[in-house]
């Protein structure tokens, strides 16, 4: 059977709930056949034969059927599992880092919706490529039957509460209040919206604990149905909530957390959002004052603003690709050869730190800036002040084209060649040098005063085009240009650019 379709960058995903004839549902087959698949790709890369495996899944309604399905096979391959239940999908990594797990499975699906779910991968070296993950659902098309004639065991562990209390050491020892060592966050109001998903933890384990006020915070219980907003830090109405429960409750800072807690973003004193290019400006802050002169890697959307903001705090900034193993995958690259690259951040939320295995966690980078909103609160100052000099557009714009046609990837880079072609027919144009996904173009004062990126989406049959511009009614001129441009493409009829139209009229 063909399993490449679930293929999502380095996750699997796909349907699971509503109708099981959907090509694209998870059923218990094509889940035990991707978890089989698994432990003899782990058994081939660490050369055991009895392997030691966490499993974990975030609040979807679909987690337990998953999971059961999950743990059925691994039992049978004579695995030592460890059901982690309820748990966030950096904690699931960290397994491997505490408990000594050779790999760790995390049901989860991030942000989608709630019908959707999927299964994130982990060994101690990180998360497992696209090329590894292509590798398993090749294996797992080609199983007649994942059960195998061993008795593993599967024992409860709750290791949750072990990673509340590696964020609650991090802020005791980051604050280091003499007066009140335990109690480090007395006096400071933070509330958390956790989306109904993983994170409503930080609030009752690390802050609470910590003597921080939370009162004010929402929708902290699990619920799959996500009855109140998206749980991500990209979504308008999520970022309104948030930020209305800082004004209303007189918060000092406002958290937000995607569904299972590997992406963040934060609300300052009085409503300022800080996520997207503010997030990323504000994490690159923190991570070269203890690493000056570090390179900050960050995804192909990321503002000309940014860039200076990074420059102008003694970093070098590297524009890379979206994705965020690309970004980590680059910090990576850099540090092996011997770079000093203490942050990968993407404008989504995913933020690694160097000195954290190179893991993206939402908590994490959410507990770095509450050490520094500690030690800023003291001298009568907040998070926002960090990032006053950023520069930012006065106008952004994001639309989406639908490529209708199966072999999606070629027709939309001929989409890309036609612009890299037409560069030299306009001279209110110029090529991005920086730039190393797609094609990203400055257009001057007269044609838009800011730049455009088209791109191909990472998982999608989608071409992207991202807009900024430093006046107002500038994304207007620049869409309206790149709408001349790609209504003269050849294969025009089977891309869906109404939204496009639609914008410039």
């Amino acid at each position: 059977m063909d399993y490449s379709k679930f293929k999502s960058g380095s996750d699997i995903r796909g349907y699971a709930l509503g109708d099981e004839n959907n090509p694209l549902y998870m059923s218990d087959e094509m889940v035990m056949c991707s978890a089989a698949a698994f432990v003899m790709w782990l058994k081939k890369r660490t050369g055991k034969d009895k392997l030691y495996i966490s499993v974990g899944h975030d609040s979807r309604l679909s987690a337990d059927r998953i999971k059961n399905a999950v743990i059925k096979v691994l039992v049978s391959h004579n695995v030592s599992v460890a059901d982690c239940a309820l748990c966030s999908t950096p904690a699931m990594f960290m397994t491997t880092v505490e408990m000594g797990c050779d790999g760790a499975i995390q049901i989860t699906a991030s942000h989608h919706p709630k019908d959707r779910n999927g299964l994130k991968f982990f060994t101690r070296d990180g998360g497992l490529d696209g090329s590894d993950i292509a590798d398993l659902l090749a294996s797992a098309g080609e199983t007649e039957n994942p059960l195998g004639n061993g008795n593993g065991e599967c024992n409860s562990c709750n290791f949750m509460g072990r990673y509340a209390e590696i964020l609650r050491n991090m802020i005791i020892d980051g604050v280091n209040d003499e007066a009140d060592r335990l109690h480090p966050l007395k006096g400071m109001k933070i509330v958390v919206d956790a989306g109904n998903g993983v994170g409503g933890f930080y609030a009752k384990d690390v802050l609470e604990v910590l003597g921080a006020d939370t009162e004010g915070s929402l929708y902290l219980n699990p619920d799959g149905s996500f009855p109140n907003h998206a749980p991500n830090p990209e979504n308008k109405e999520a970022m309104d909530c948030i930020s209305k429960a800082v004004k209303d409750s007189n918060a000092d800072l406002g958290v937000i957390f995607d569904t299972d807690v590997d992406r963040a973003a934060c609300v300052g004193k009085g409503g300022f959002e800080i996520n997207r290019n503010r997030i990323v400006a504000l994490a690159s802050k923190v991570a070269l004052d203890s690493c000056p002169g570090g390179v900050i890697v960050t995804d192909s959307v990321t503002s000309d603003g940014l860039a200076e903001f990074i420059r102008a705090n003694g970093g070098i900034h590297l524009r890379f690709k979206r994705g965020y193993r690309n970004v980590i995958n680059k910090q990576i690259e850099l540090c092996n050869e011997g770079k000093k690259c203490p942050l990968a951040m993407e404008t989504s939320g995913h933020a690694a730190f160097a000195e954290n295995y190179f893991l993206d966690d939402g908590a994490y980078l959410i507990t770095k800036l509450i050490v520094e909103a500690a030690a800023l609160s003291k001298q009568g100052k907040c998070l926002d002040d960090l990032i006053s000099t950023l520069r930012e557009p006065v106008e952004e714009k994001e639309l989406r084209f639908k490529i209708l046609c199966d072999e999606f990837r070629p027709e939309g880079e001929k989409i890309i060649k036609l612009f890299e072609n037409e560069i030299s027919k306009h001279t209110e144009w110029s090529p991005c040098s920086d730039n190393n996904e797609g094609i990203r173009i400055n257009a001057d004062k007269d044609n838009g005063n800011g730049w455009f990126l088209l791109r191909l989406s990472v998982h999608d049959p989608i071409i992207v085009l991202n807009t900024e511009s430093d006046e107002k009614g500038g994304t207007l001129k620049m869409c309206k240009a790149v709408l001349d441009v790609i209504s003269t493409a050849d294969n025009i009829d089977i891309l869906d650019v109404s939204a496009l139209k639609d914008y410039v009229k």
